[in-house]
């Protein structure tokens, strides 16, 4: 088949989509390599096959063999490793909806190109059943010790920021307040869900407490880095992280799972920052009223 029979426009898009086959095909073997379950590697070398056939049939039409770029095949085979495989290959996938429209417009020119769309609307279908990562198993845990925290240390330490206005006493405060609370929350899970009859409580009540434990951390640590005196700019710097983890994770679960992430972020954003607002109007309060100064 001759490169001369398709449009300079065509030939364009079939070049890049020869180039993103040809990567897809090395990150996919890549995955199927480390990632657990015989079912996930079985299905994703079957895909990397799938791309590499695709690539193949580019290059009829382009005339030559293009090599995989080396720097997005690491970055995708990171996020696999690092966020699981689910993540990384939805983010890849998900890329490939804005494609639709372009194979029914080259079908014209390059026949195989119905064929080969057909083909990544049945990866997306598998891509899907794929999700039986551990990870995503416990996201109900992880949402838990994550919102409760964002909630509890956010308003804690809003509050605690005008009532000490010293942020070496607000970061012990709150390092107390939420390793406390960290023990706390995941006891409780773990009493929850083996009251469930669940096997997995301990897994799950540790799901719990790591993504709890994280995200205190987190929120105390602007206090930990800025002067004693400091503290409204310590404060600021909290907030922002916290809507910065909240998008991270929202973000995470939103790809990896198909959810909105407009909604799920507005809602666990307004409820920190209101929490947040009242706790620090409270604090100040306290303080007036009390007579208190530290």
């Amino acid at each position: 088949m001759e490169q001369t029979k398709l449009s300079p426009q065509a030939l364009e898009v079939v070049s890049g989509m020869q180039r993103n086959e040809t990567d897809e095909h090395v990150i996919y073997t890549r995955i199927a390599g480390f990632a657990k379950g015989e079912d996930n590697r079985r299905v994703l070398r079957q895909i990397g096959a799938d791309e590499q056939a695709h690539a193949k049939i580019w290059q009829q039409y382009t005339g030559r063999a293009l090599k995989p770029r080396g720097l997005r095949c690491f970055w995708y085979t990171l996020l696999a490793r690092v966020f699981g495989f689910t993540f990384a290959v939805k983010l890849m996938e998900s890329g490939e909806e804005n494609a639709c429209g372009i194979y029914g417009d080259l079908a014209r020119e390059v026949p195989e190109a119905t064929q080969i769309s057909e083909d990544e609307s049945r990866h997306e279908n598998e891509l899907l059943a794929m999700l039986d990562e551990e990870r995503l198993q416990y996201v109900g845990s992880m949402v838990l010790g994550l919102n409760d925290a964002l909630v509890e240390l956010t308003g804690t330490l809003a509050g605690l920021t005008f009532a000490l206005q010293n942020t070496r006493l607000i970061a012990l405060s709150g390092l107390i307040t939420g390793i406390s609370a960290t023990l706390s929350m995941a006891s409780s899970e773990y009493l929850s869900s083996s009251s469930e009859g669940r096997s997995d409580a301990l897994k799950s009540c540790t799901y719990t407490g790591i993504a709890y434990c994280i995200t205190v951390a987190l929120l105390v640590l602007p206090y930990l880095l800025f002067p004693p005196q400091g503290y409204l700019w310590a404060m600021v710097t909290m907030l922002l992280t916290t809507v910065l983890i909240i998008a991270c994770f929202n973000y995470y679960i939103a790809v990896a799972k198909g959810l909105s992430f407009r909604k799920r972020f507005g809602e666990m954003a307004a409820i920190s920052l209101s929490v947040a607002a009242v706790s620090f109007v409270i604090g100040l309060l306290v303080k007036r009223f009390l007579g208190i100064d530290v």
